[in-house]
């Protein structure tokens, strides 16, 4: 059983709650200290356990077919797991990689006793599914950066090929056909690049202005002589 005292500290709902579910939960609990840099689930990995940080950092990611490593969020003090909710409650394997970055100390709570908890009490139902809706927000908005980066990369590179002496003439639309995206992405992304200077929007044409930025967009070497007047 867990110290009663870090459930006053780090989660002081719990230690004030009168649900008879939870005290069970509480004192089937118990602390679990991790050094740095410990796996703590990876892909097709099954659930066991539901983790409530008390200190330290968890580091949650995927790693791409290319090799690249791509953050998804940070566990930290006072949180649980989005995907360690999710595998508990879908009785999923993990799809992602879970590492500490620090020491991490964490109240780690049975599966069973998860579930029935869950089951039992309105408070901790409340208690996980905002933490779950309100992770899901931040995993969802960092996608989208990422997913923007993606569109910056692929249109810069796209302009670049379908260029001819600087000038583009292609629409807004068959350019987003071309890369997998809506015109209404493709036209806010070269509005950007106008105004940092990079194309110049004209009538069924798009002048490229600043051939530099675009490789360095694109993700490809400089070239010499960037500018185009």
């Amino acid at each position: 059983m867990a110290d009663s005292s870090l459930w006053d500290r780090y989660f002081p709902d719990f230690a004030r709650s009168n649900d008879p579910a939870i005290s069970p939960l509480m004192e089937q609990a118990r602390r679990v200290e991790l050094p740095a840099d410990t796996a703590l689930f990876r892909p097709g990995a099954s659930c066991g356990n539901y983790l409530l940080v008390l200190e330290g950092s968890v580091r949650v990611y995927i790693i791409t077919p290319n090799g690249r490593e791509v953050l998804l969020y940070r566990v930290t003090s006072g949180n649980a797991c989005l995907l360690t909710t999710s595998c508990l409650m879908g009785a999923n394997d993990y799809p992602a990689h879970g590492m500490t970055e620090t020491p991490v100390t964490a109240l780690s709570v049975p599966a069973e006793t998860f579930h029935r908890a869950l089951t039992q009490s309105s408070f901790f139902r409340a208690h996980v599914f905002s933490g779950f809706a309100e992770r899901l927000a931040h995993v969802i908005g960092r996608m989208e950066e990422l997913v923007e980066g993606d569109i910056d990369r692929m249109l810069a590179r796209m302009l670049l090929t379908a260029s001819s002496e600087g000038v583009v003439r292609q629409t807004h639309q068959s350019l987003a056909i071309a890369i997998g995206s809506a015109r209404e992405v493709v036209s806010r992304h070269l509005k950007r690049f106008e105004t940092q200077g990079w194309v110049k929007l004209r009538r069924n044409r798009i002048d490229l202005t600043d051939l530099d930025s675009l490789q360095q967009a694109a993700g490809l070497p400089r070239l010499e002589n960037p500018r185009i007047s």
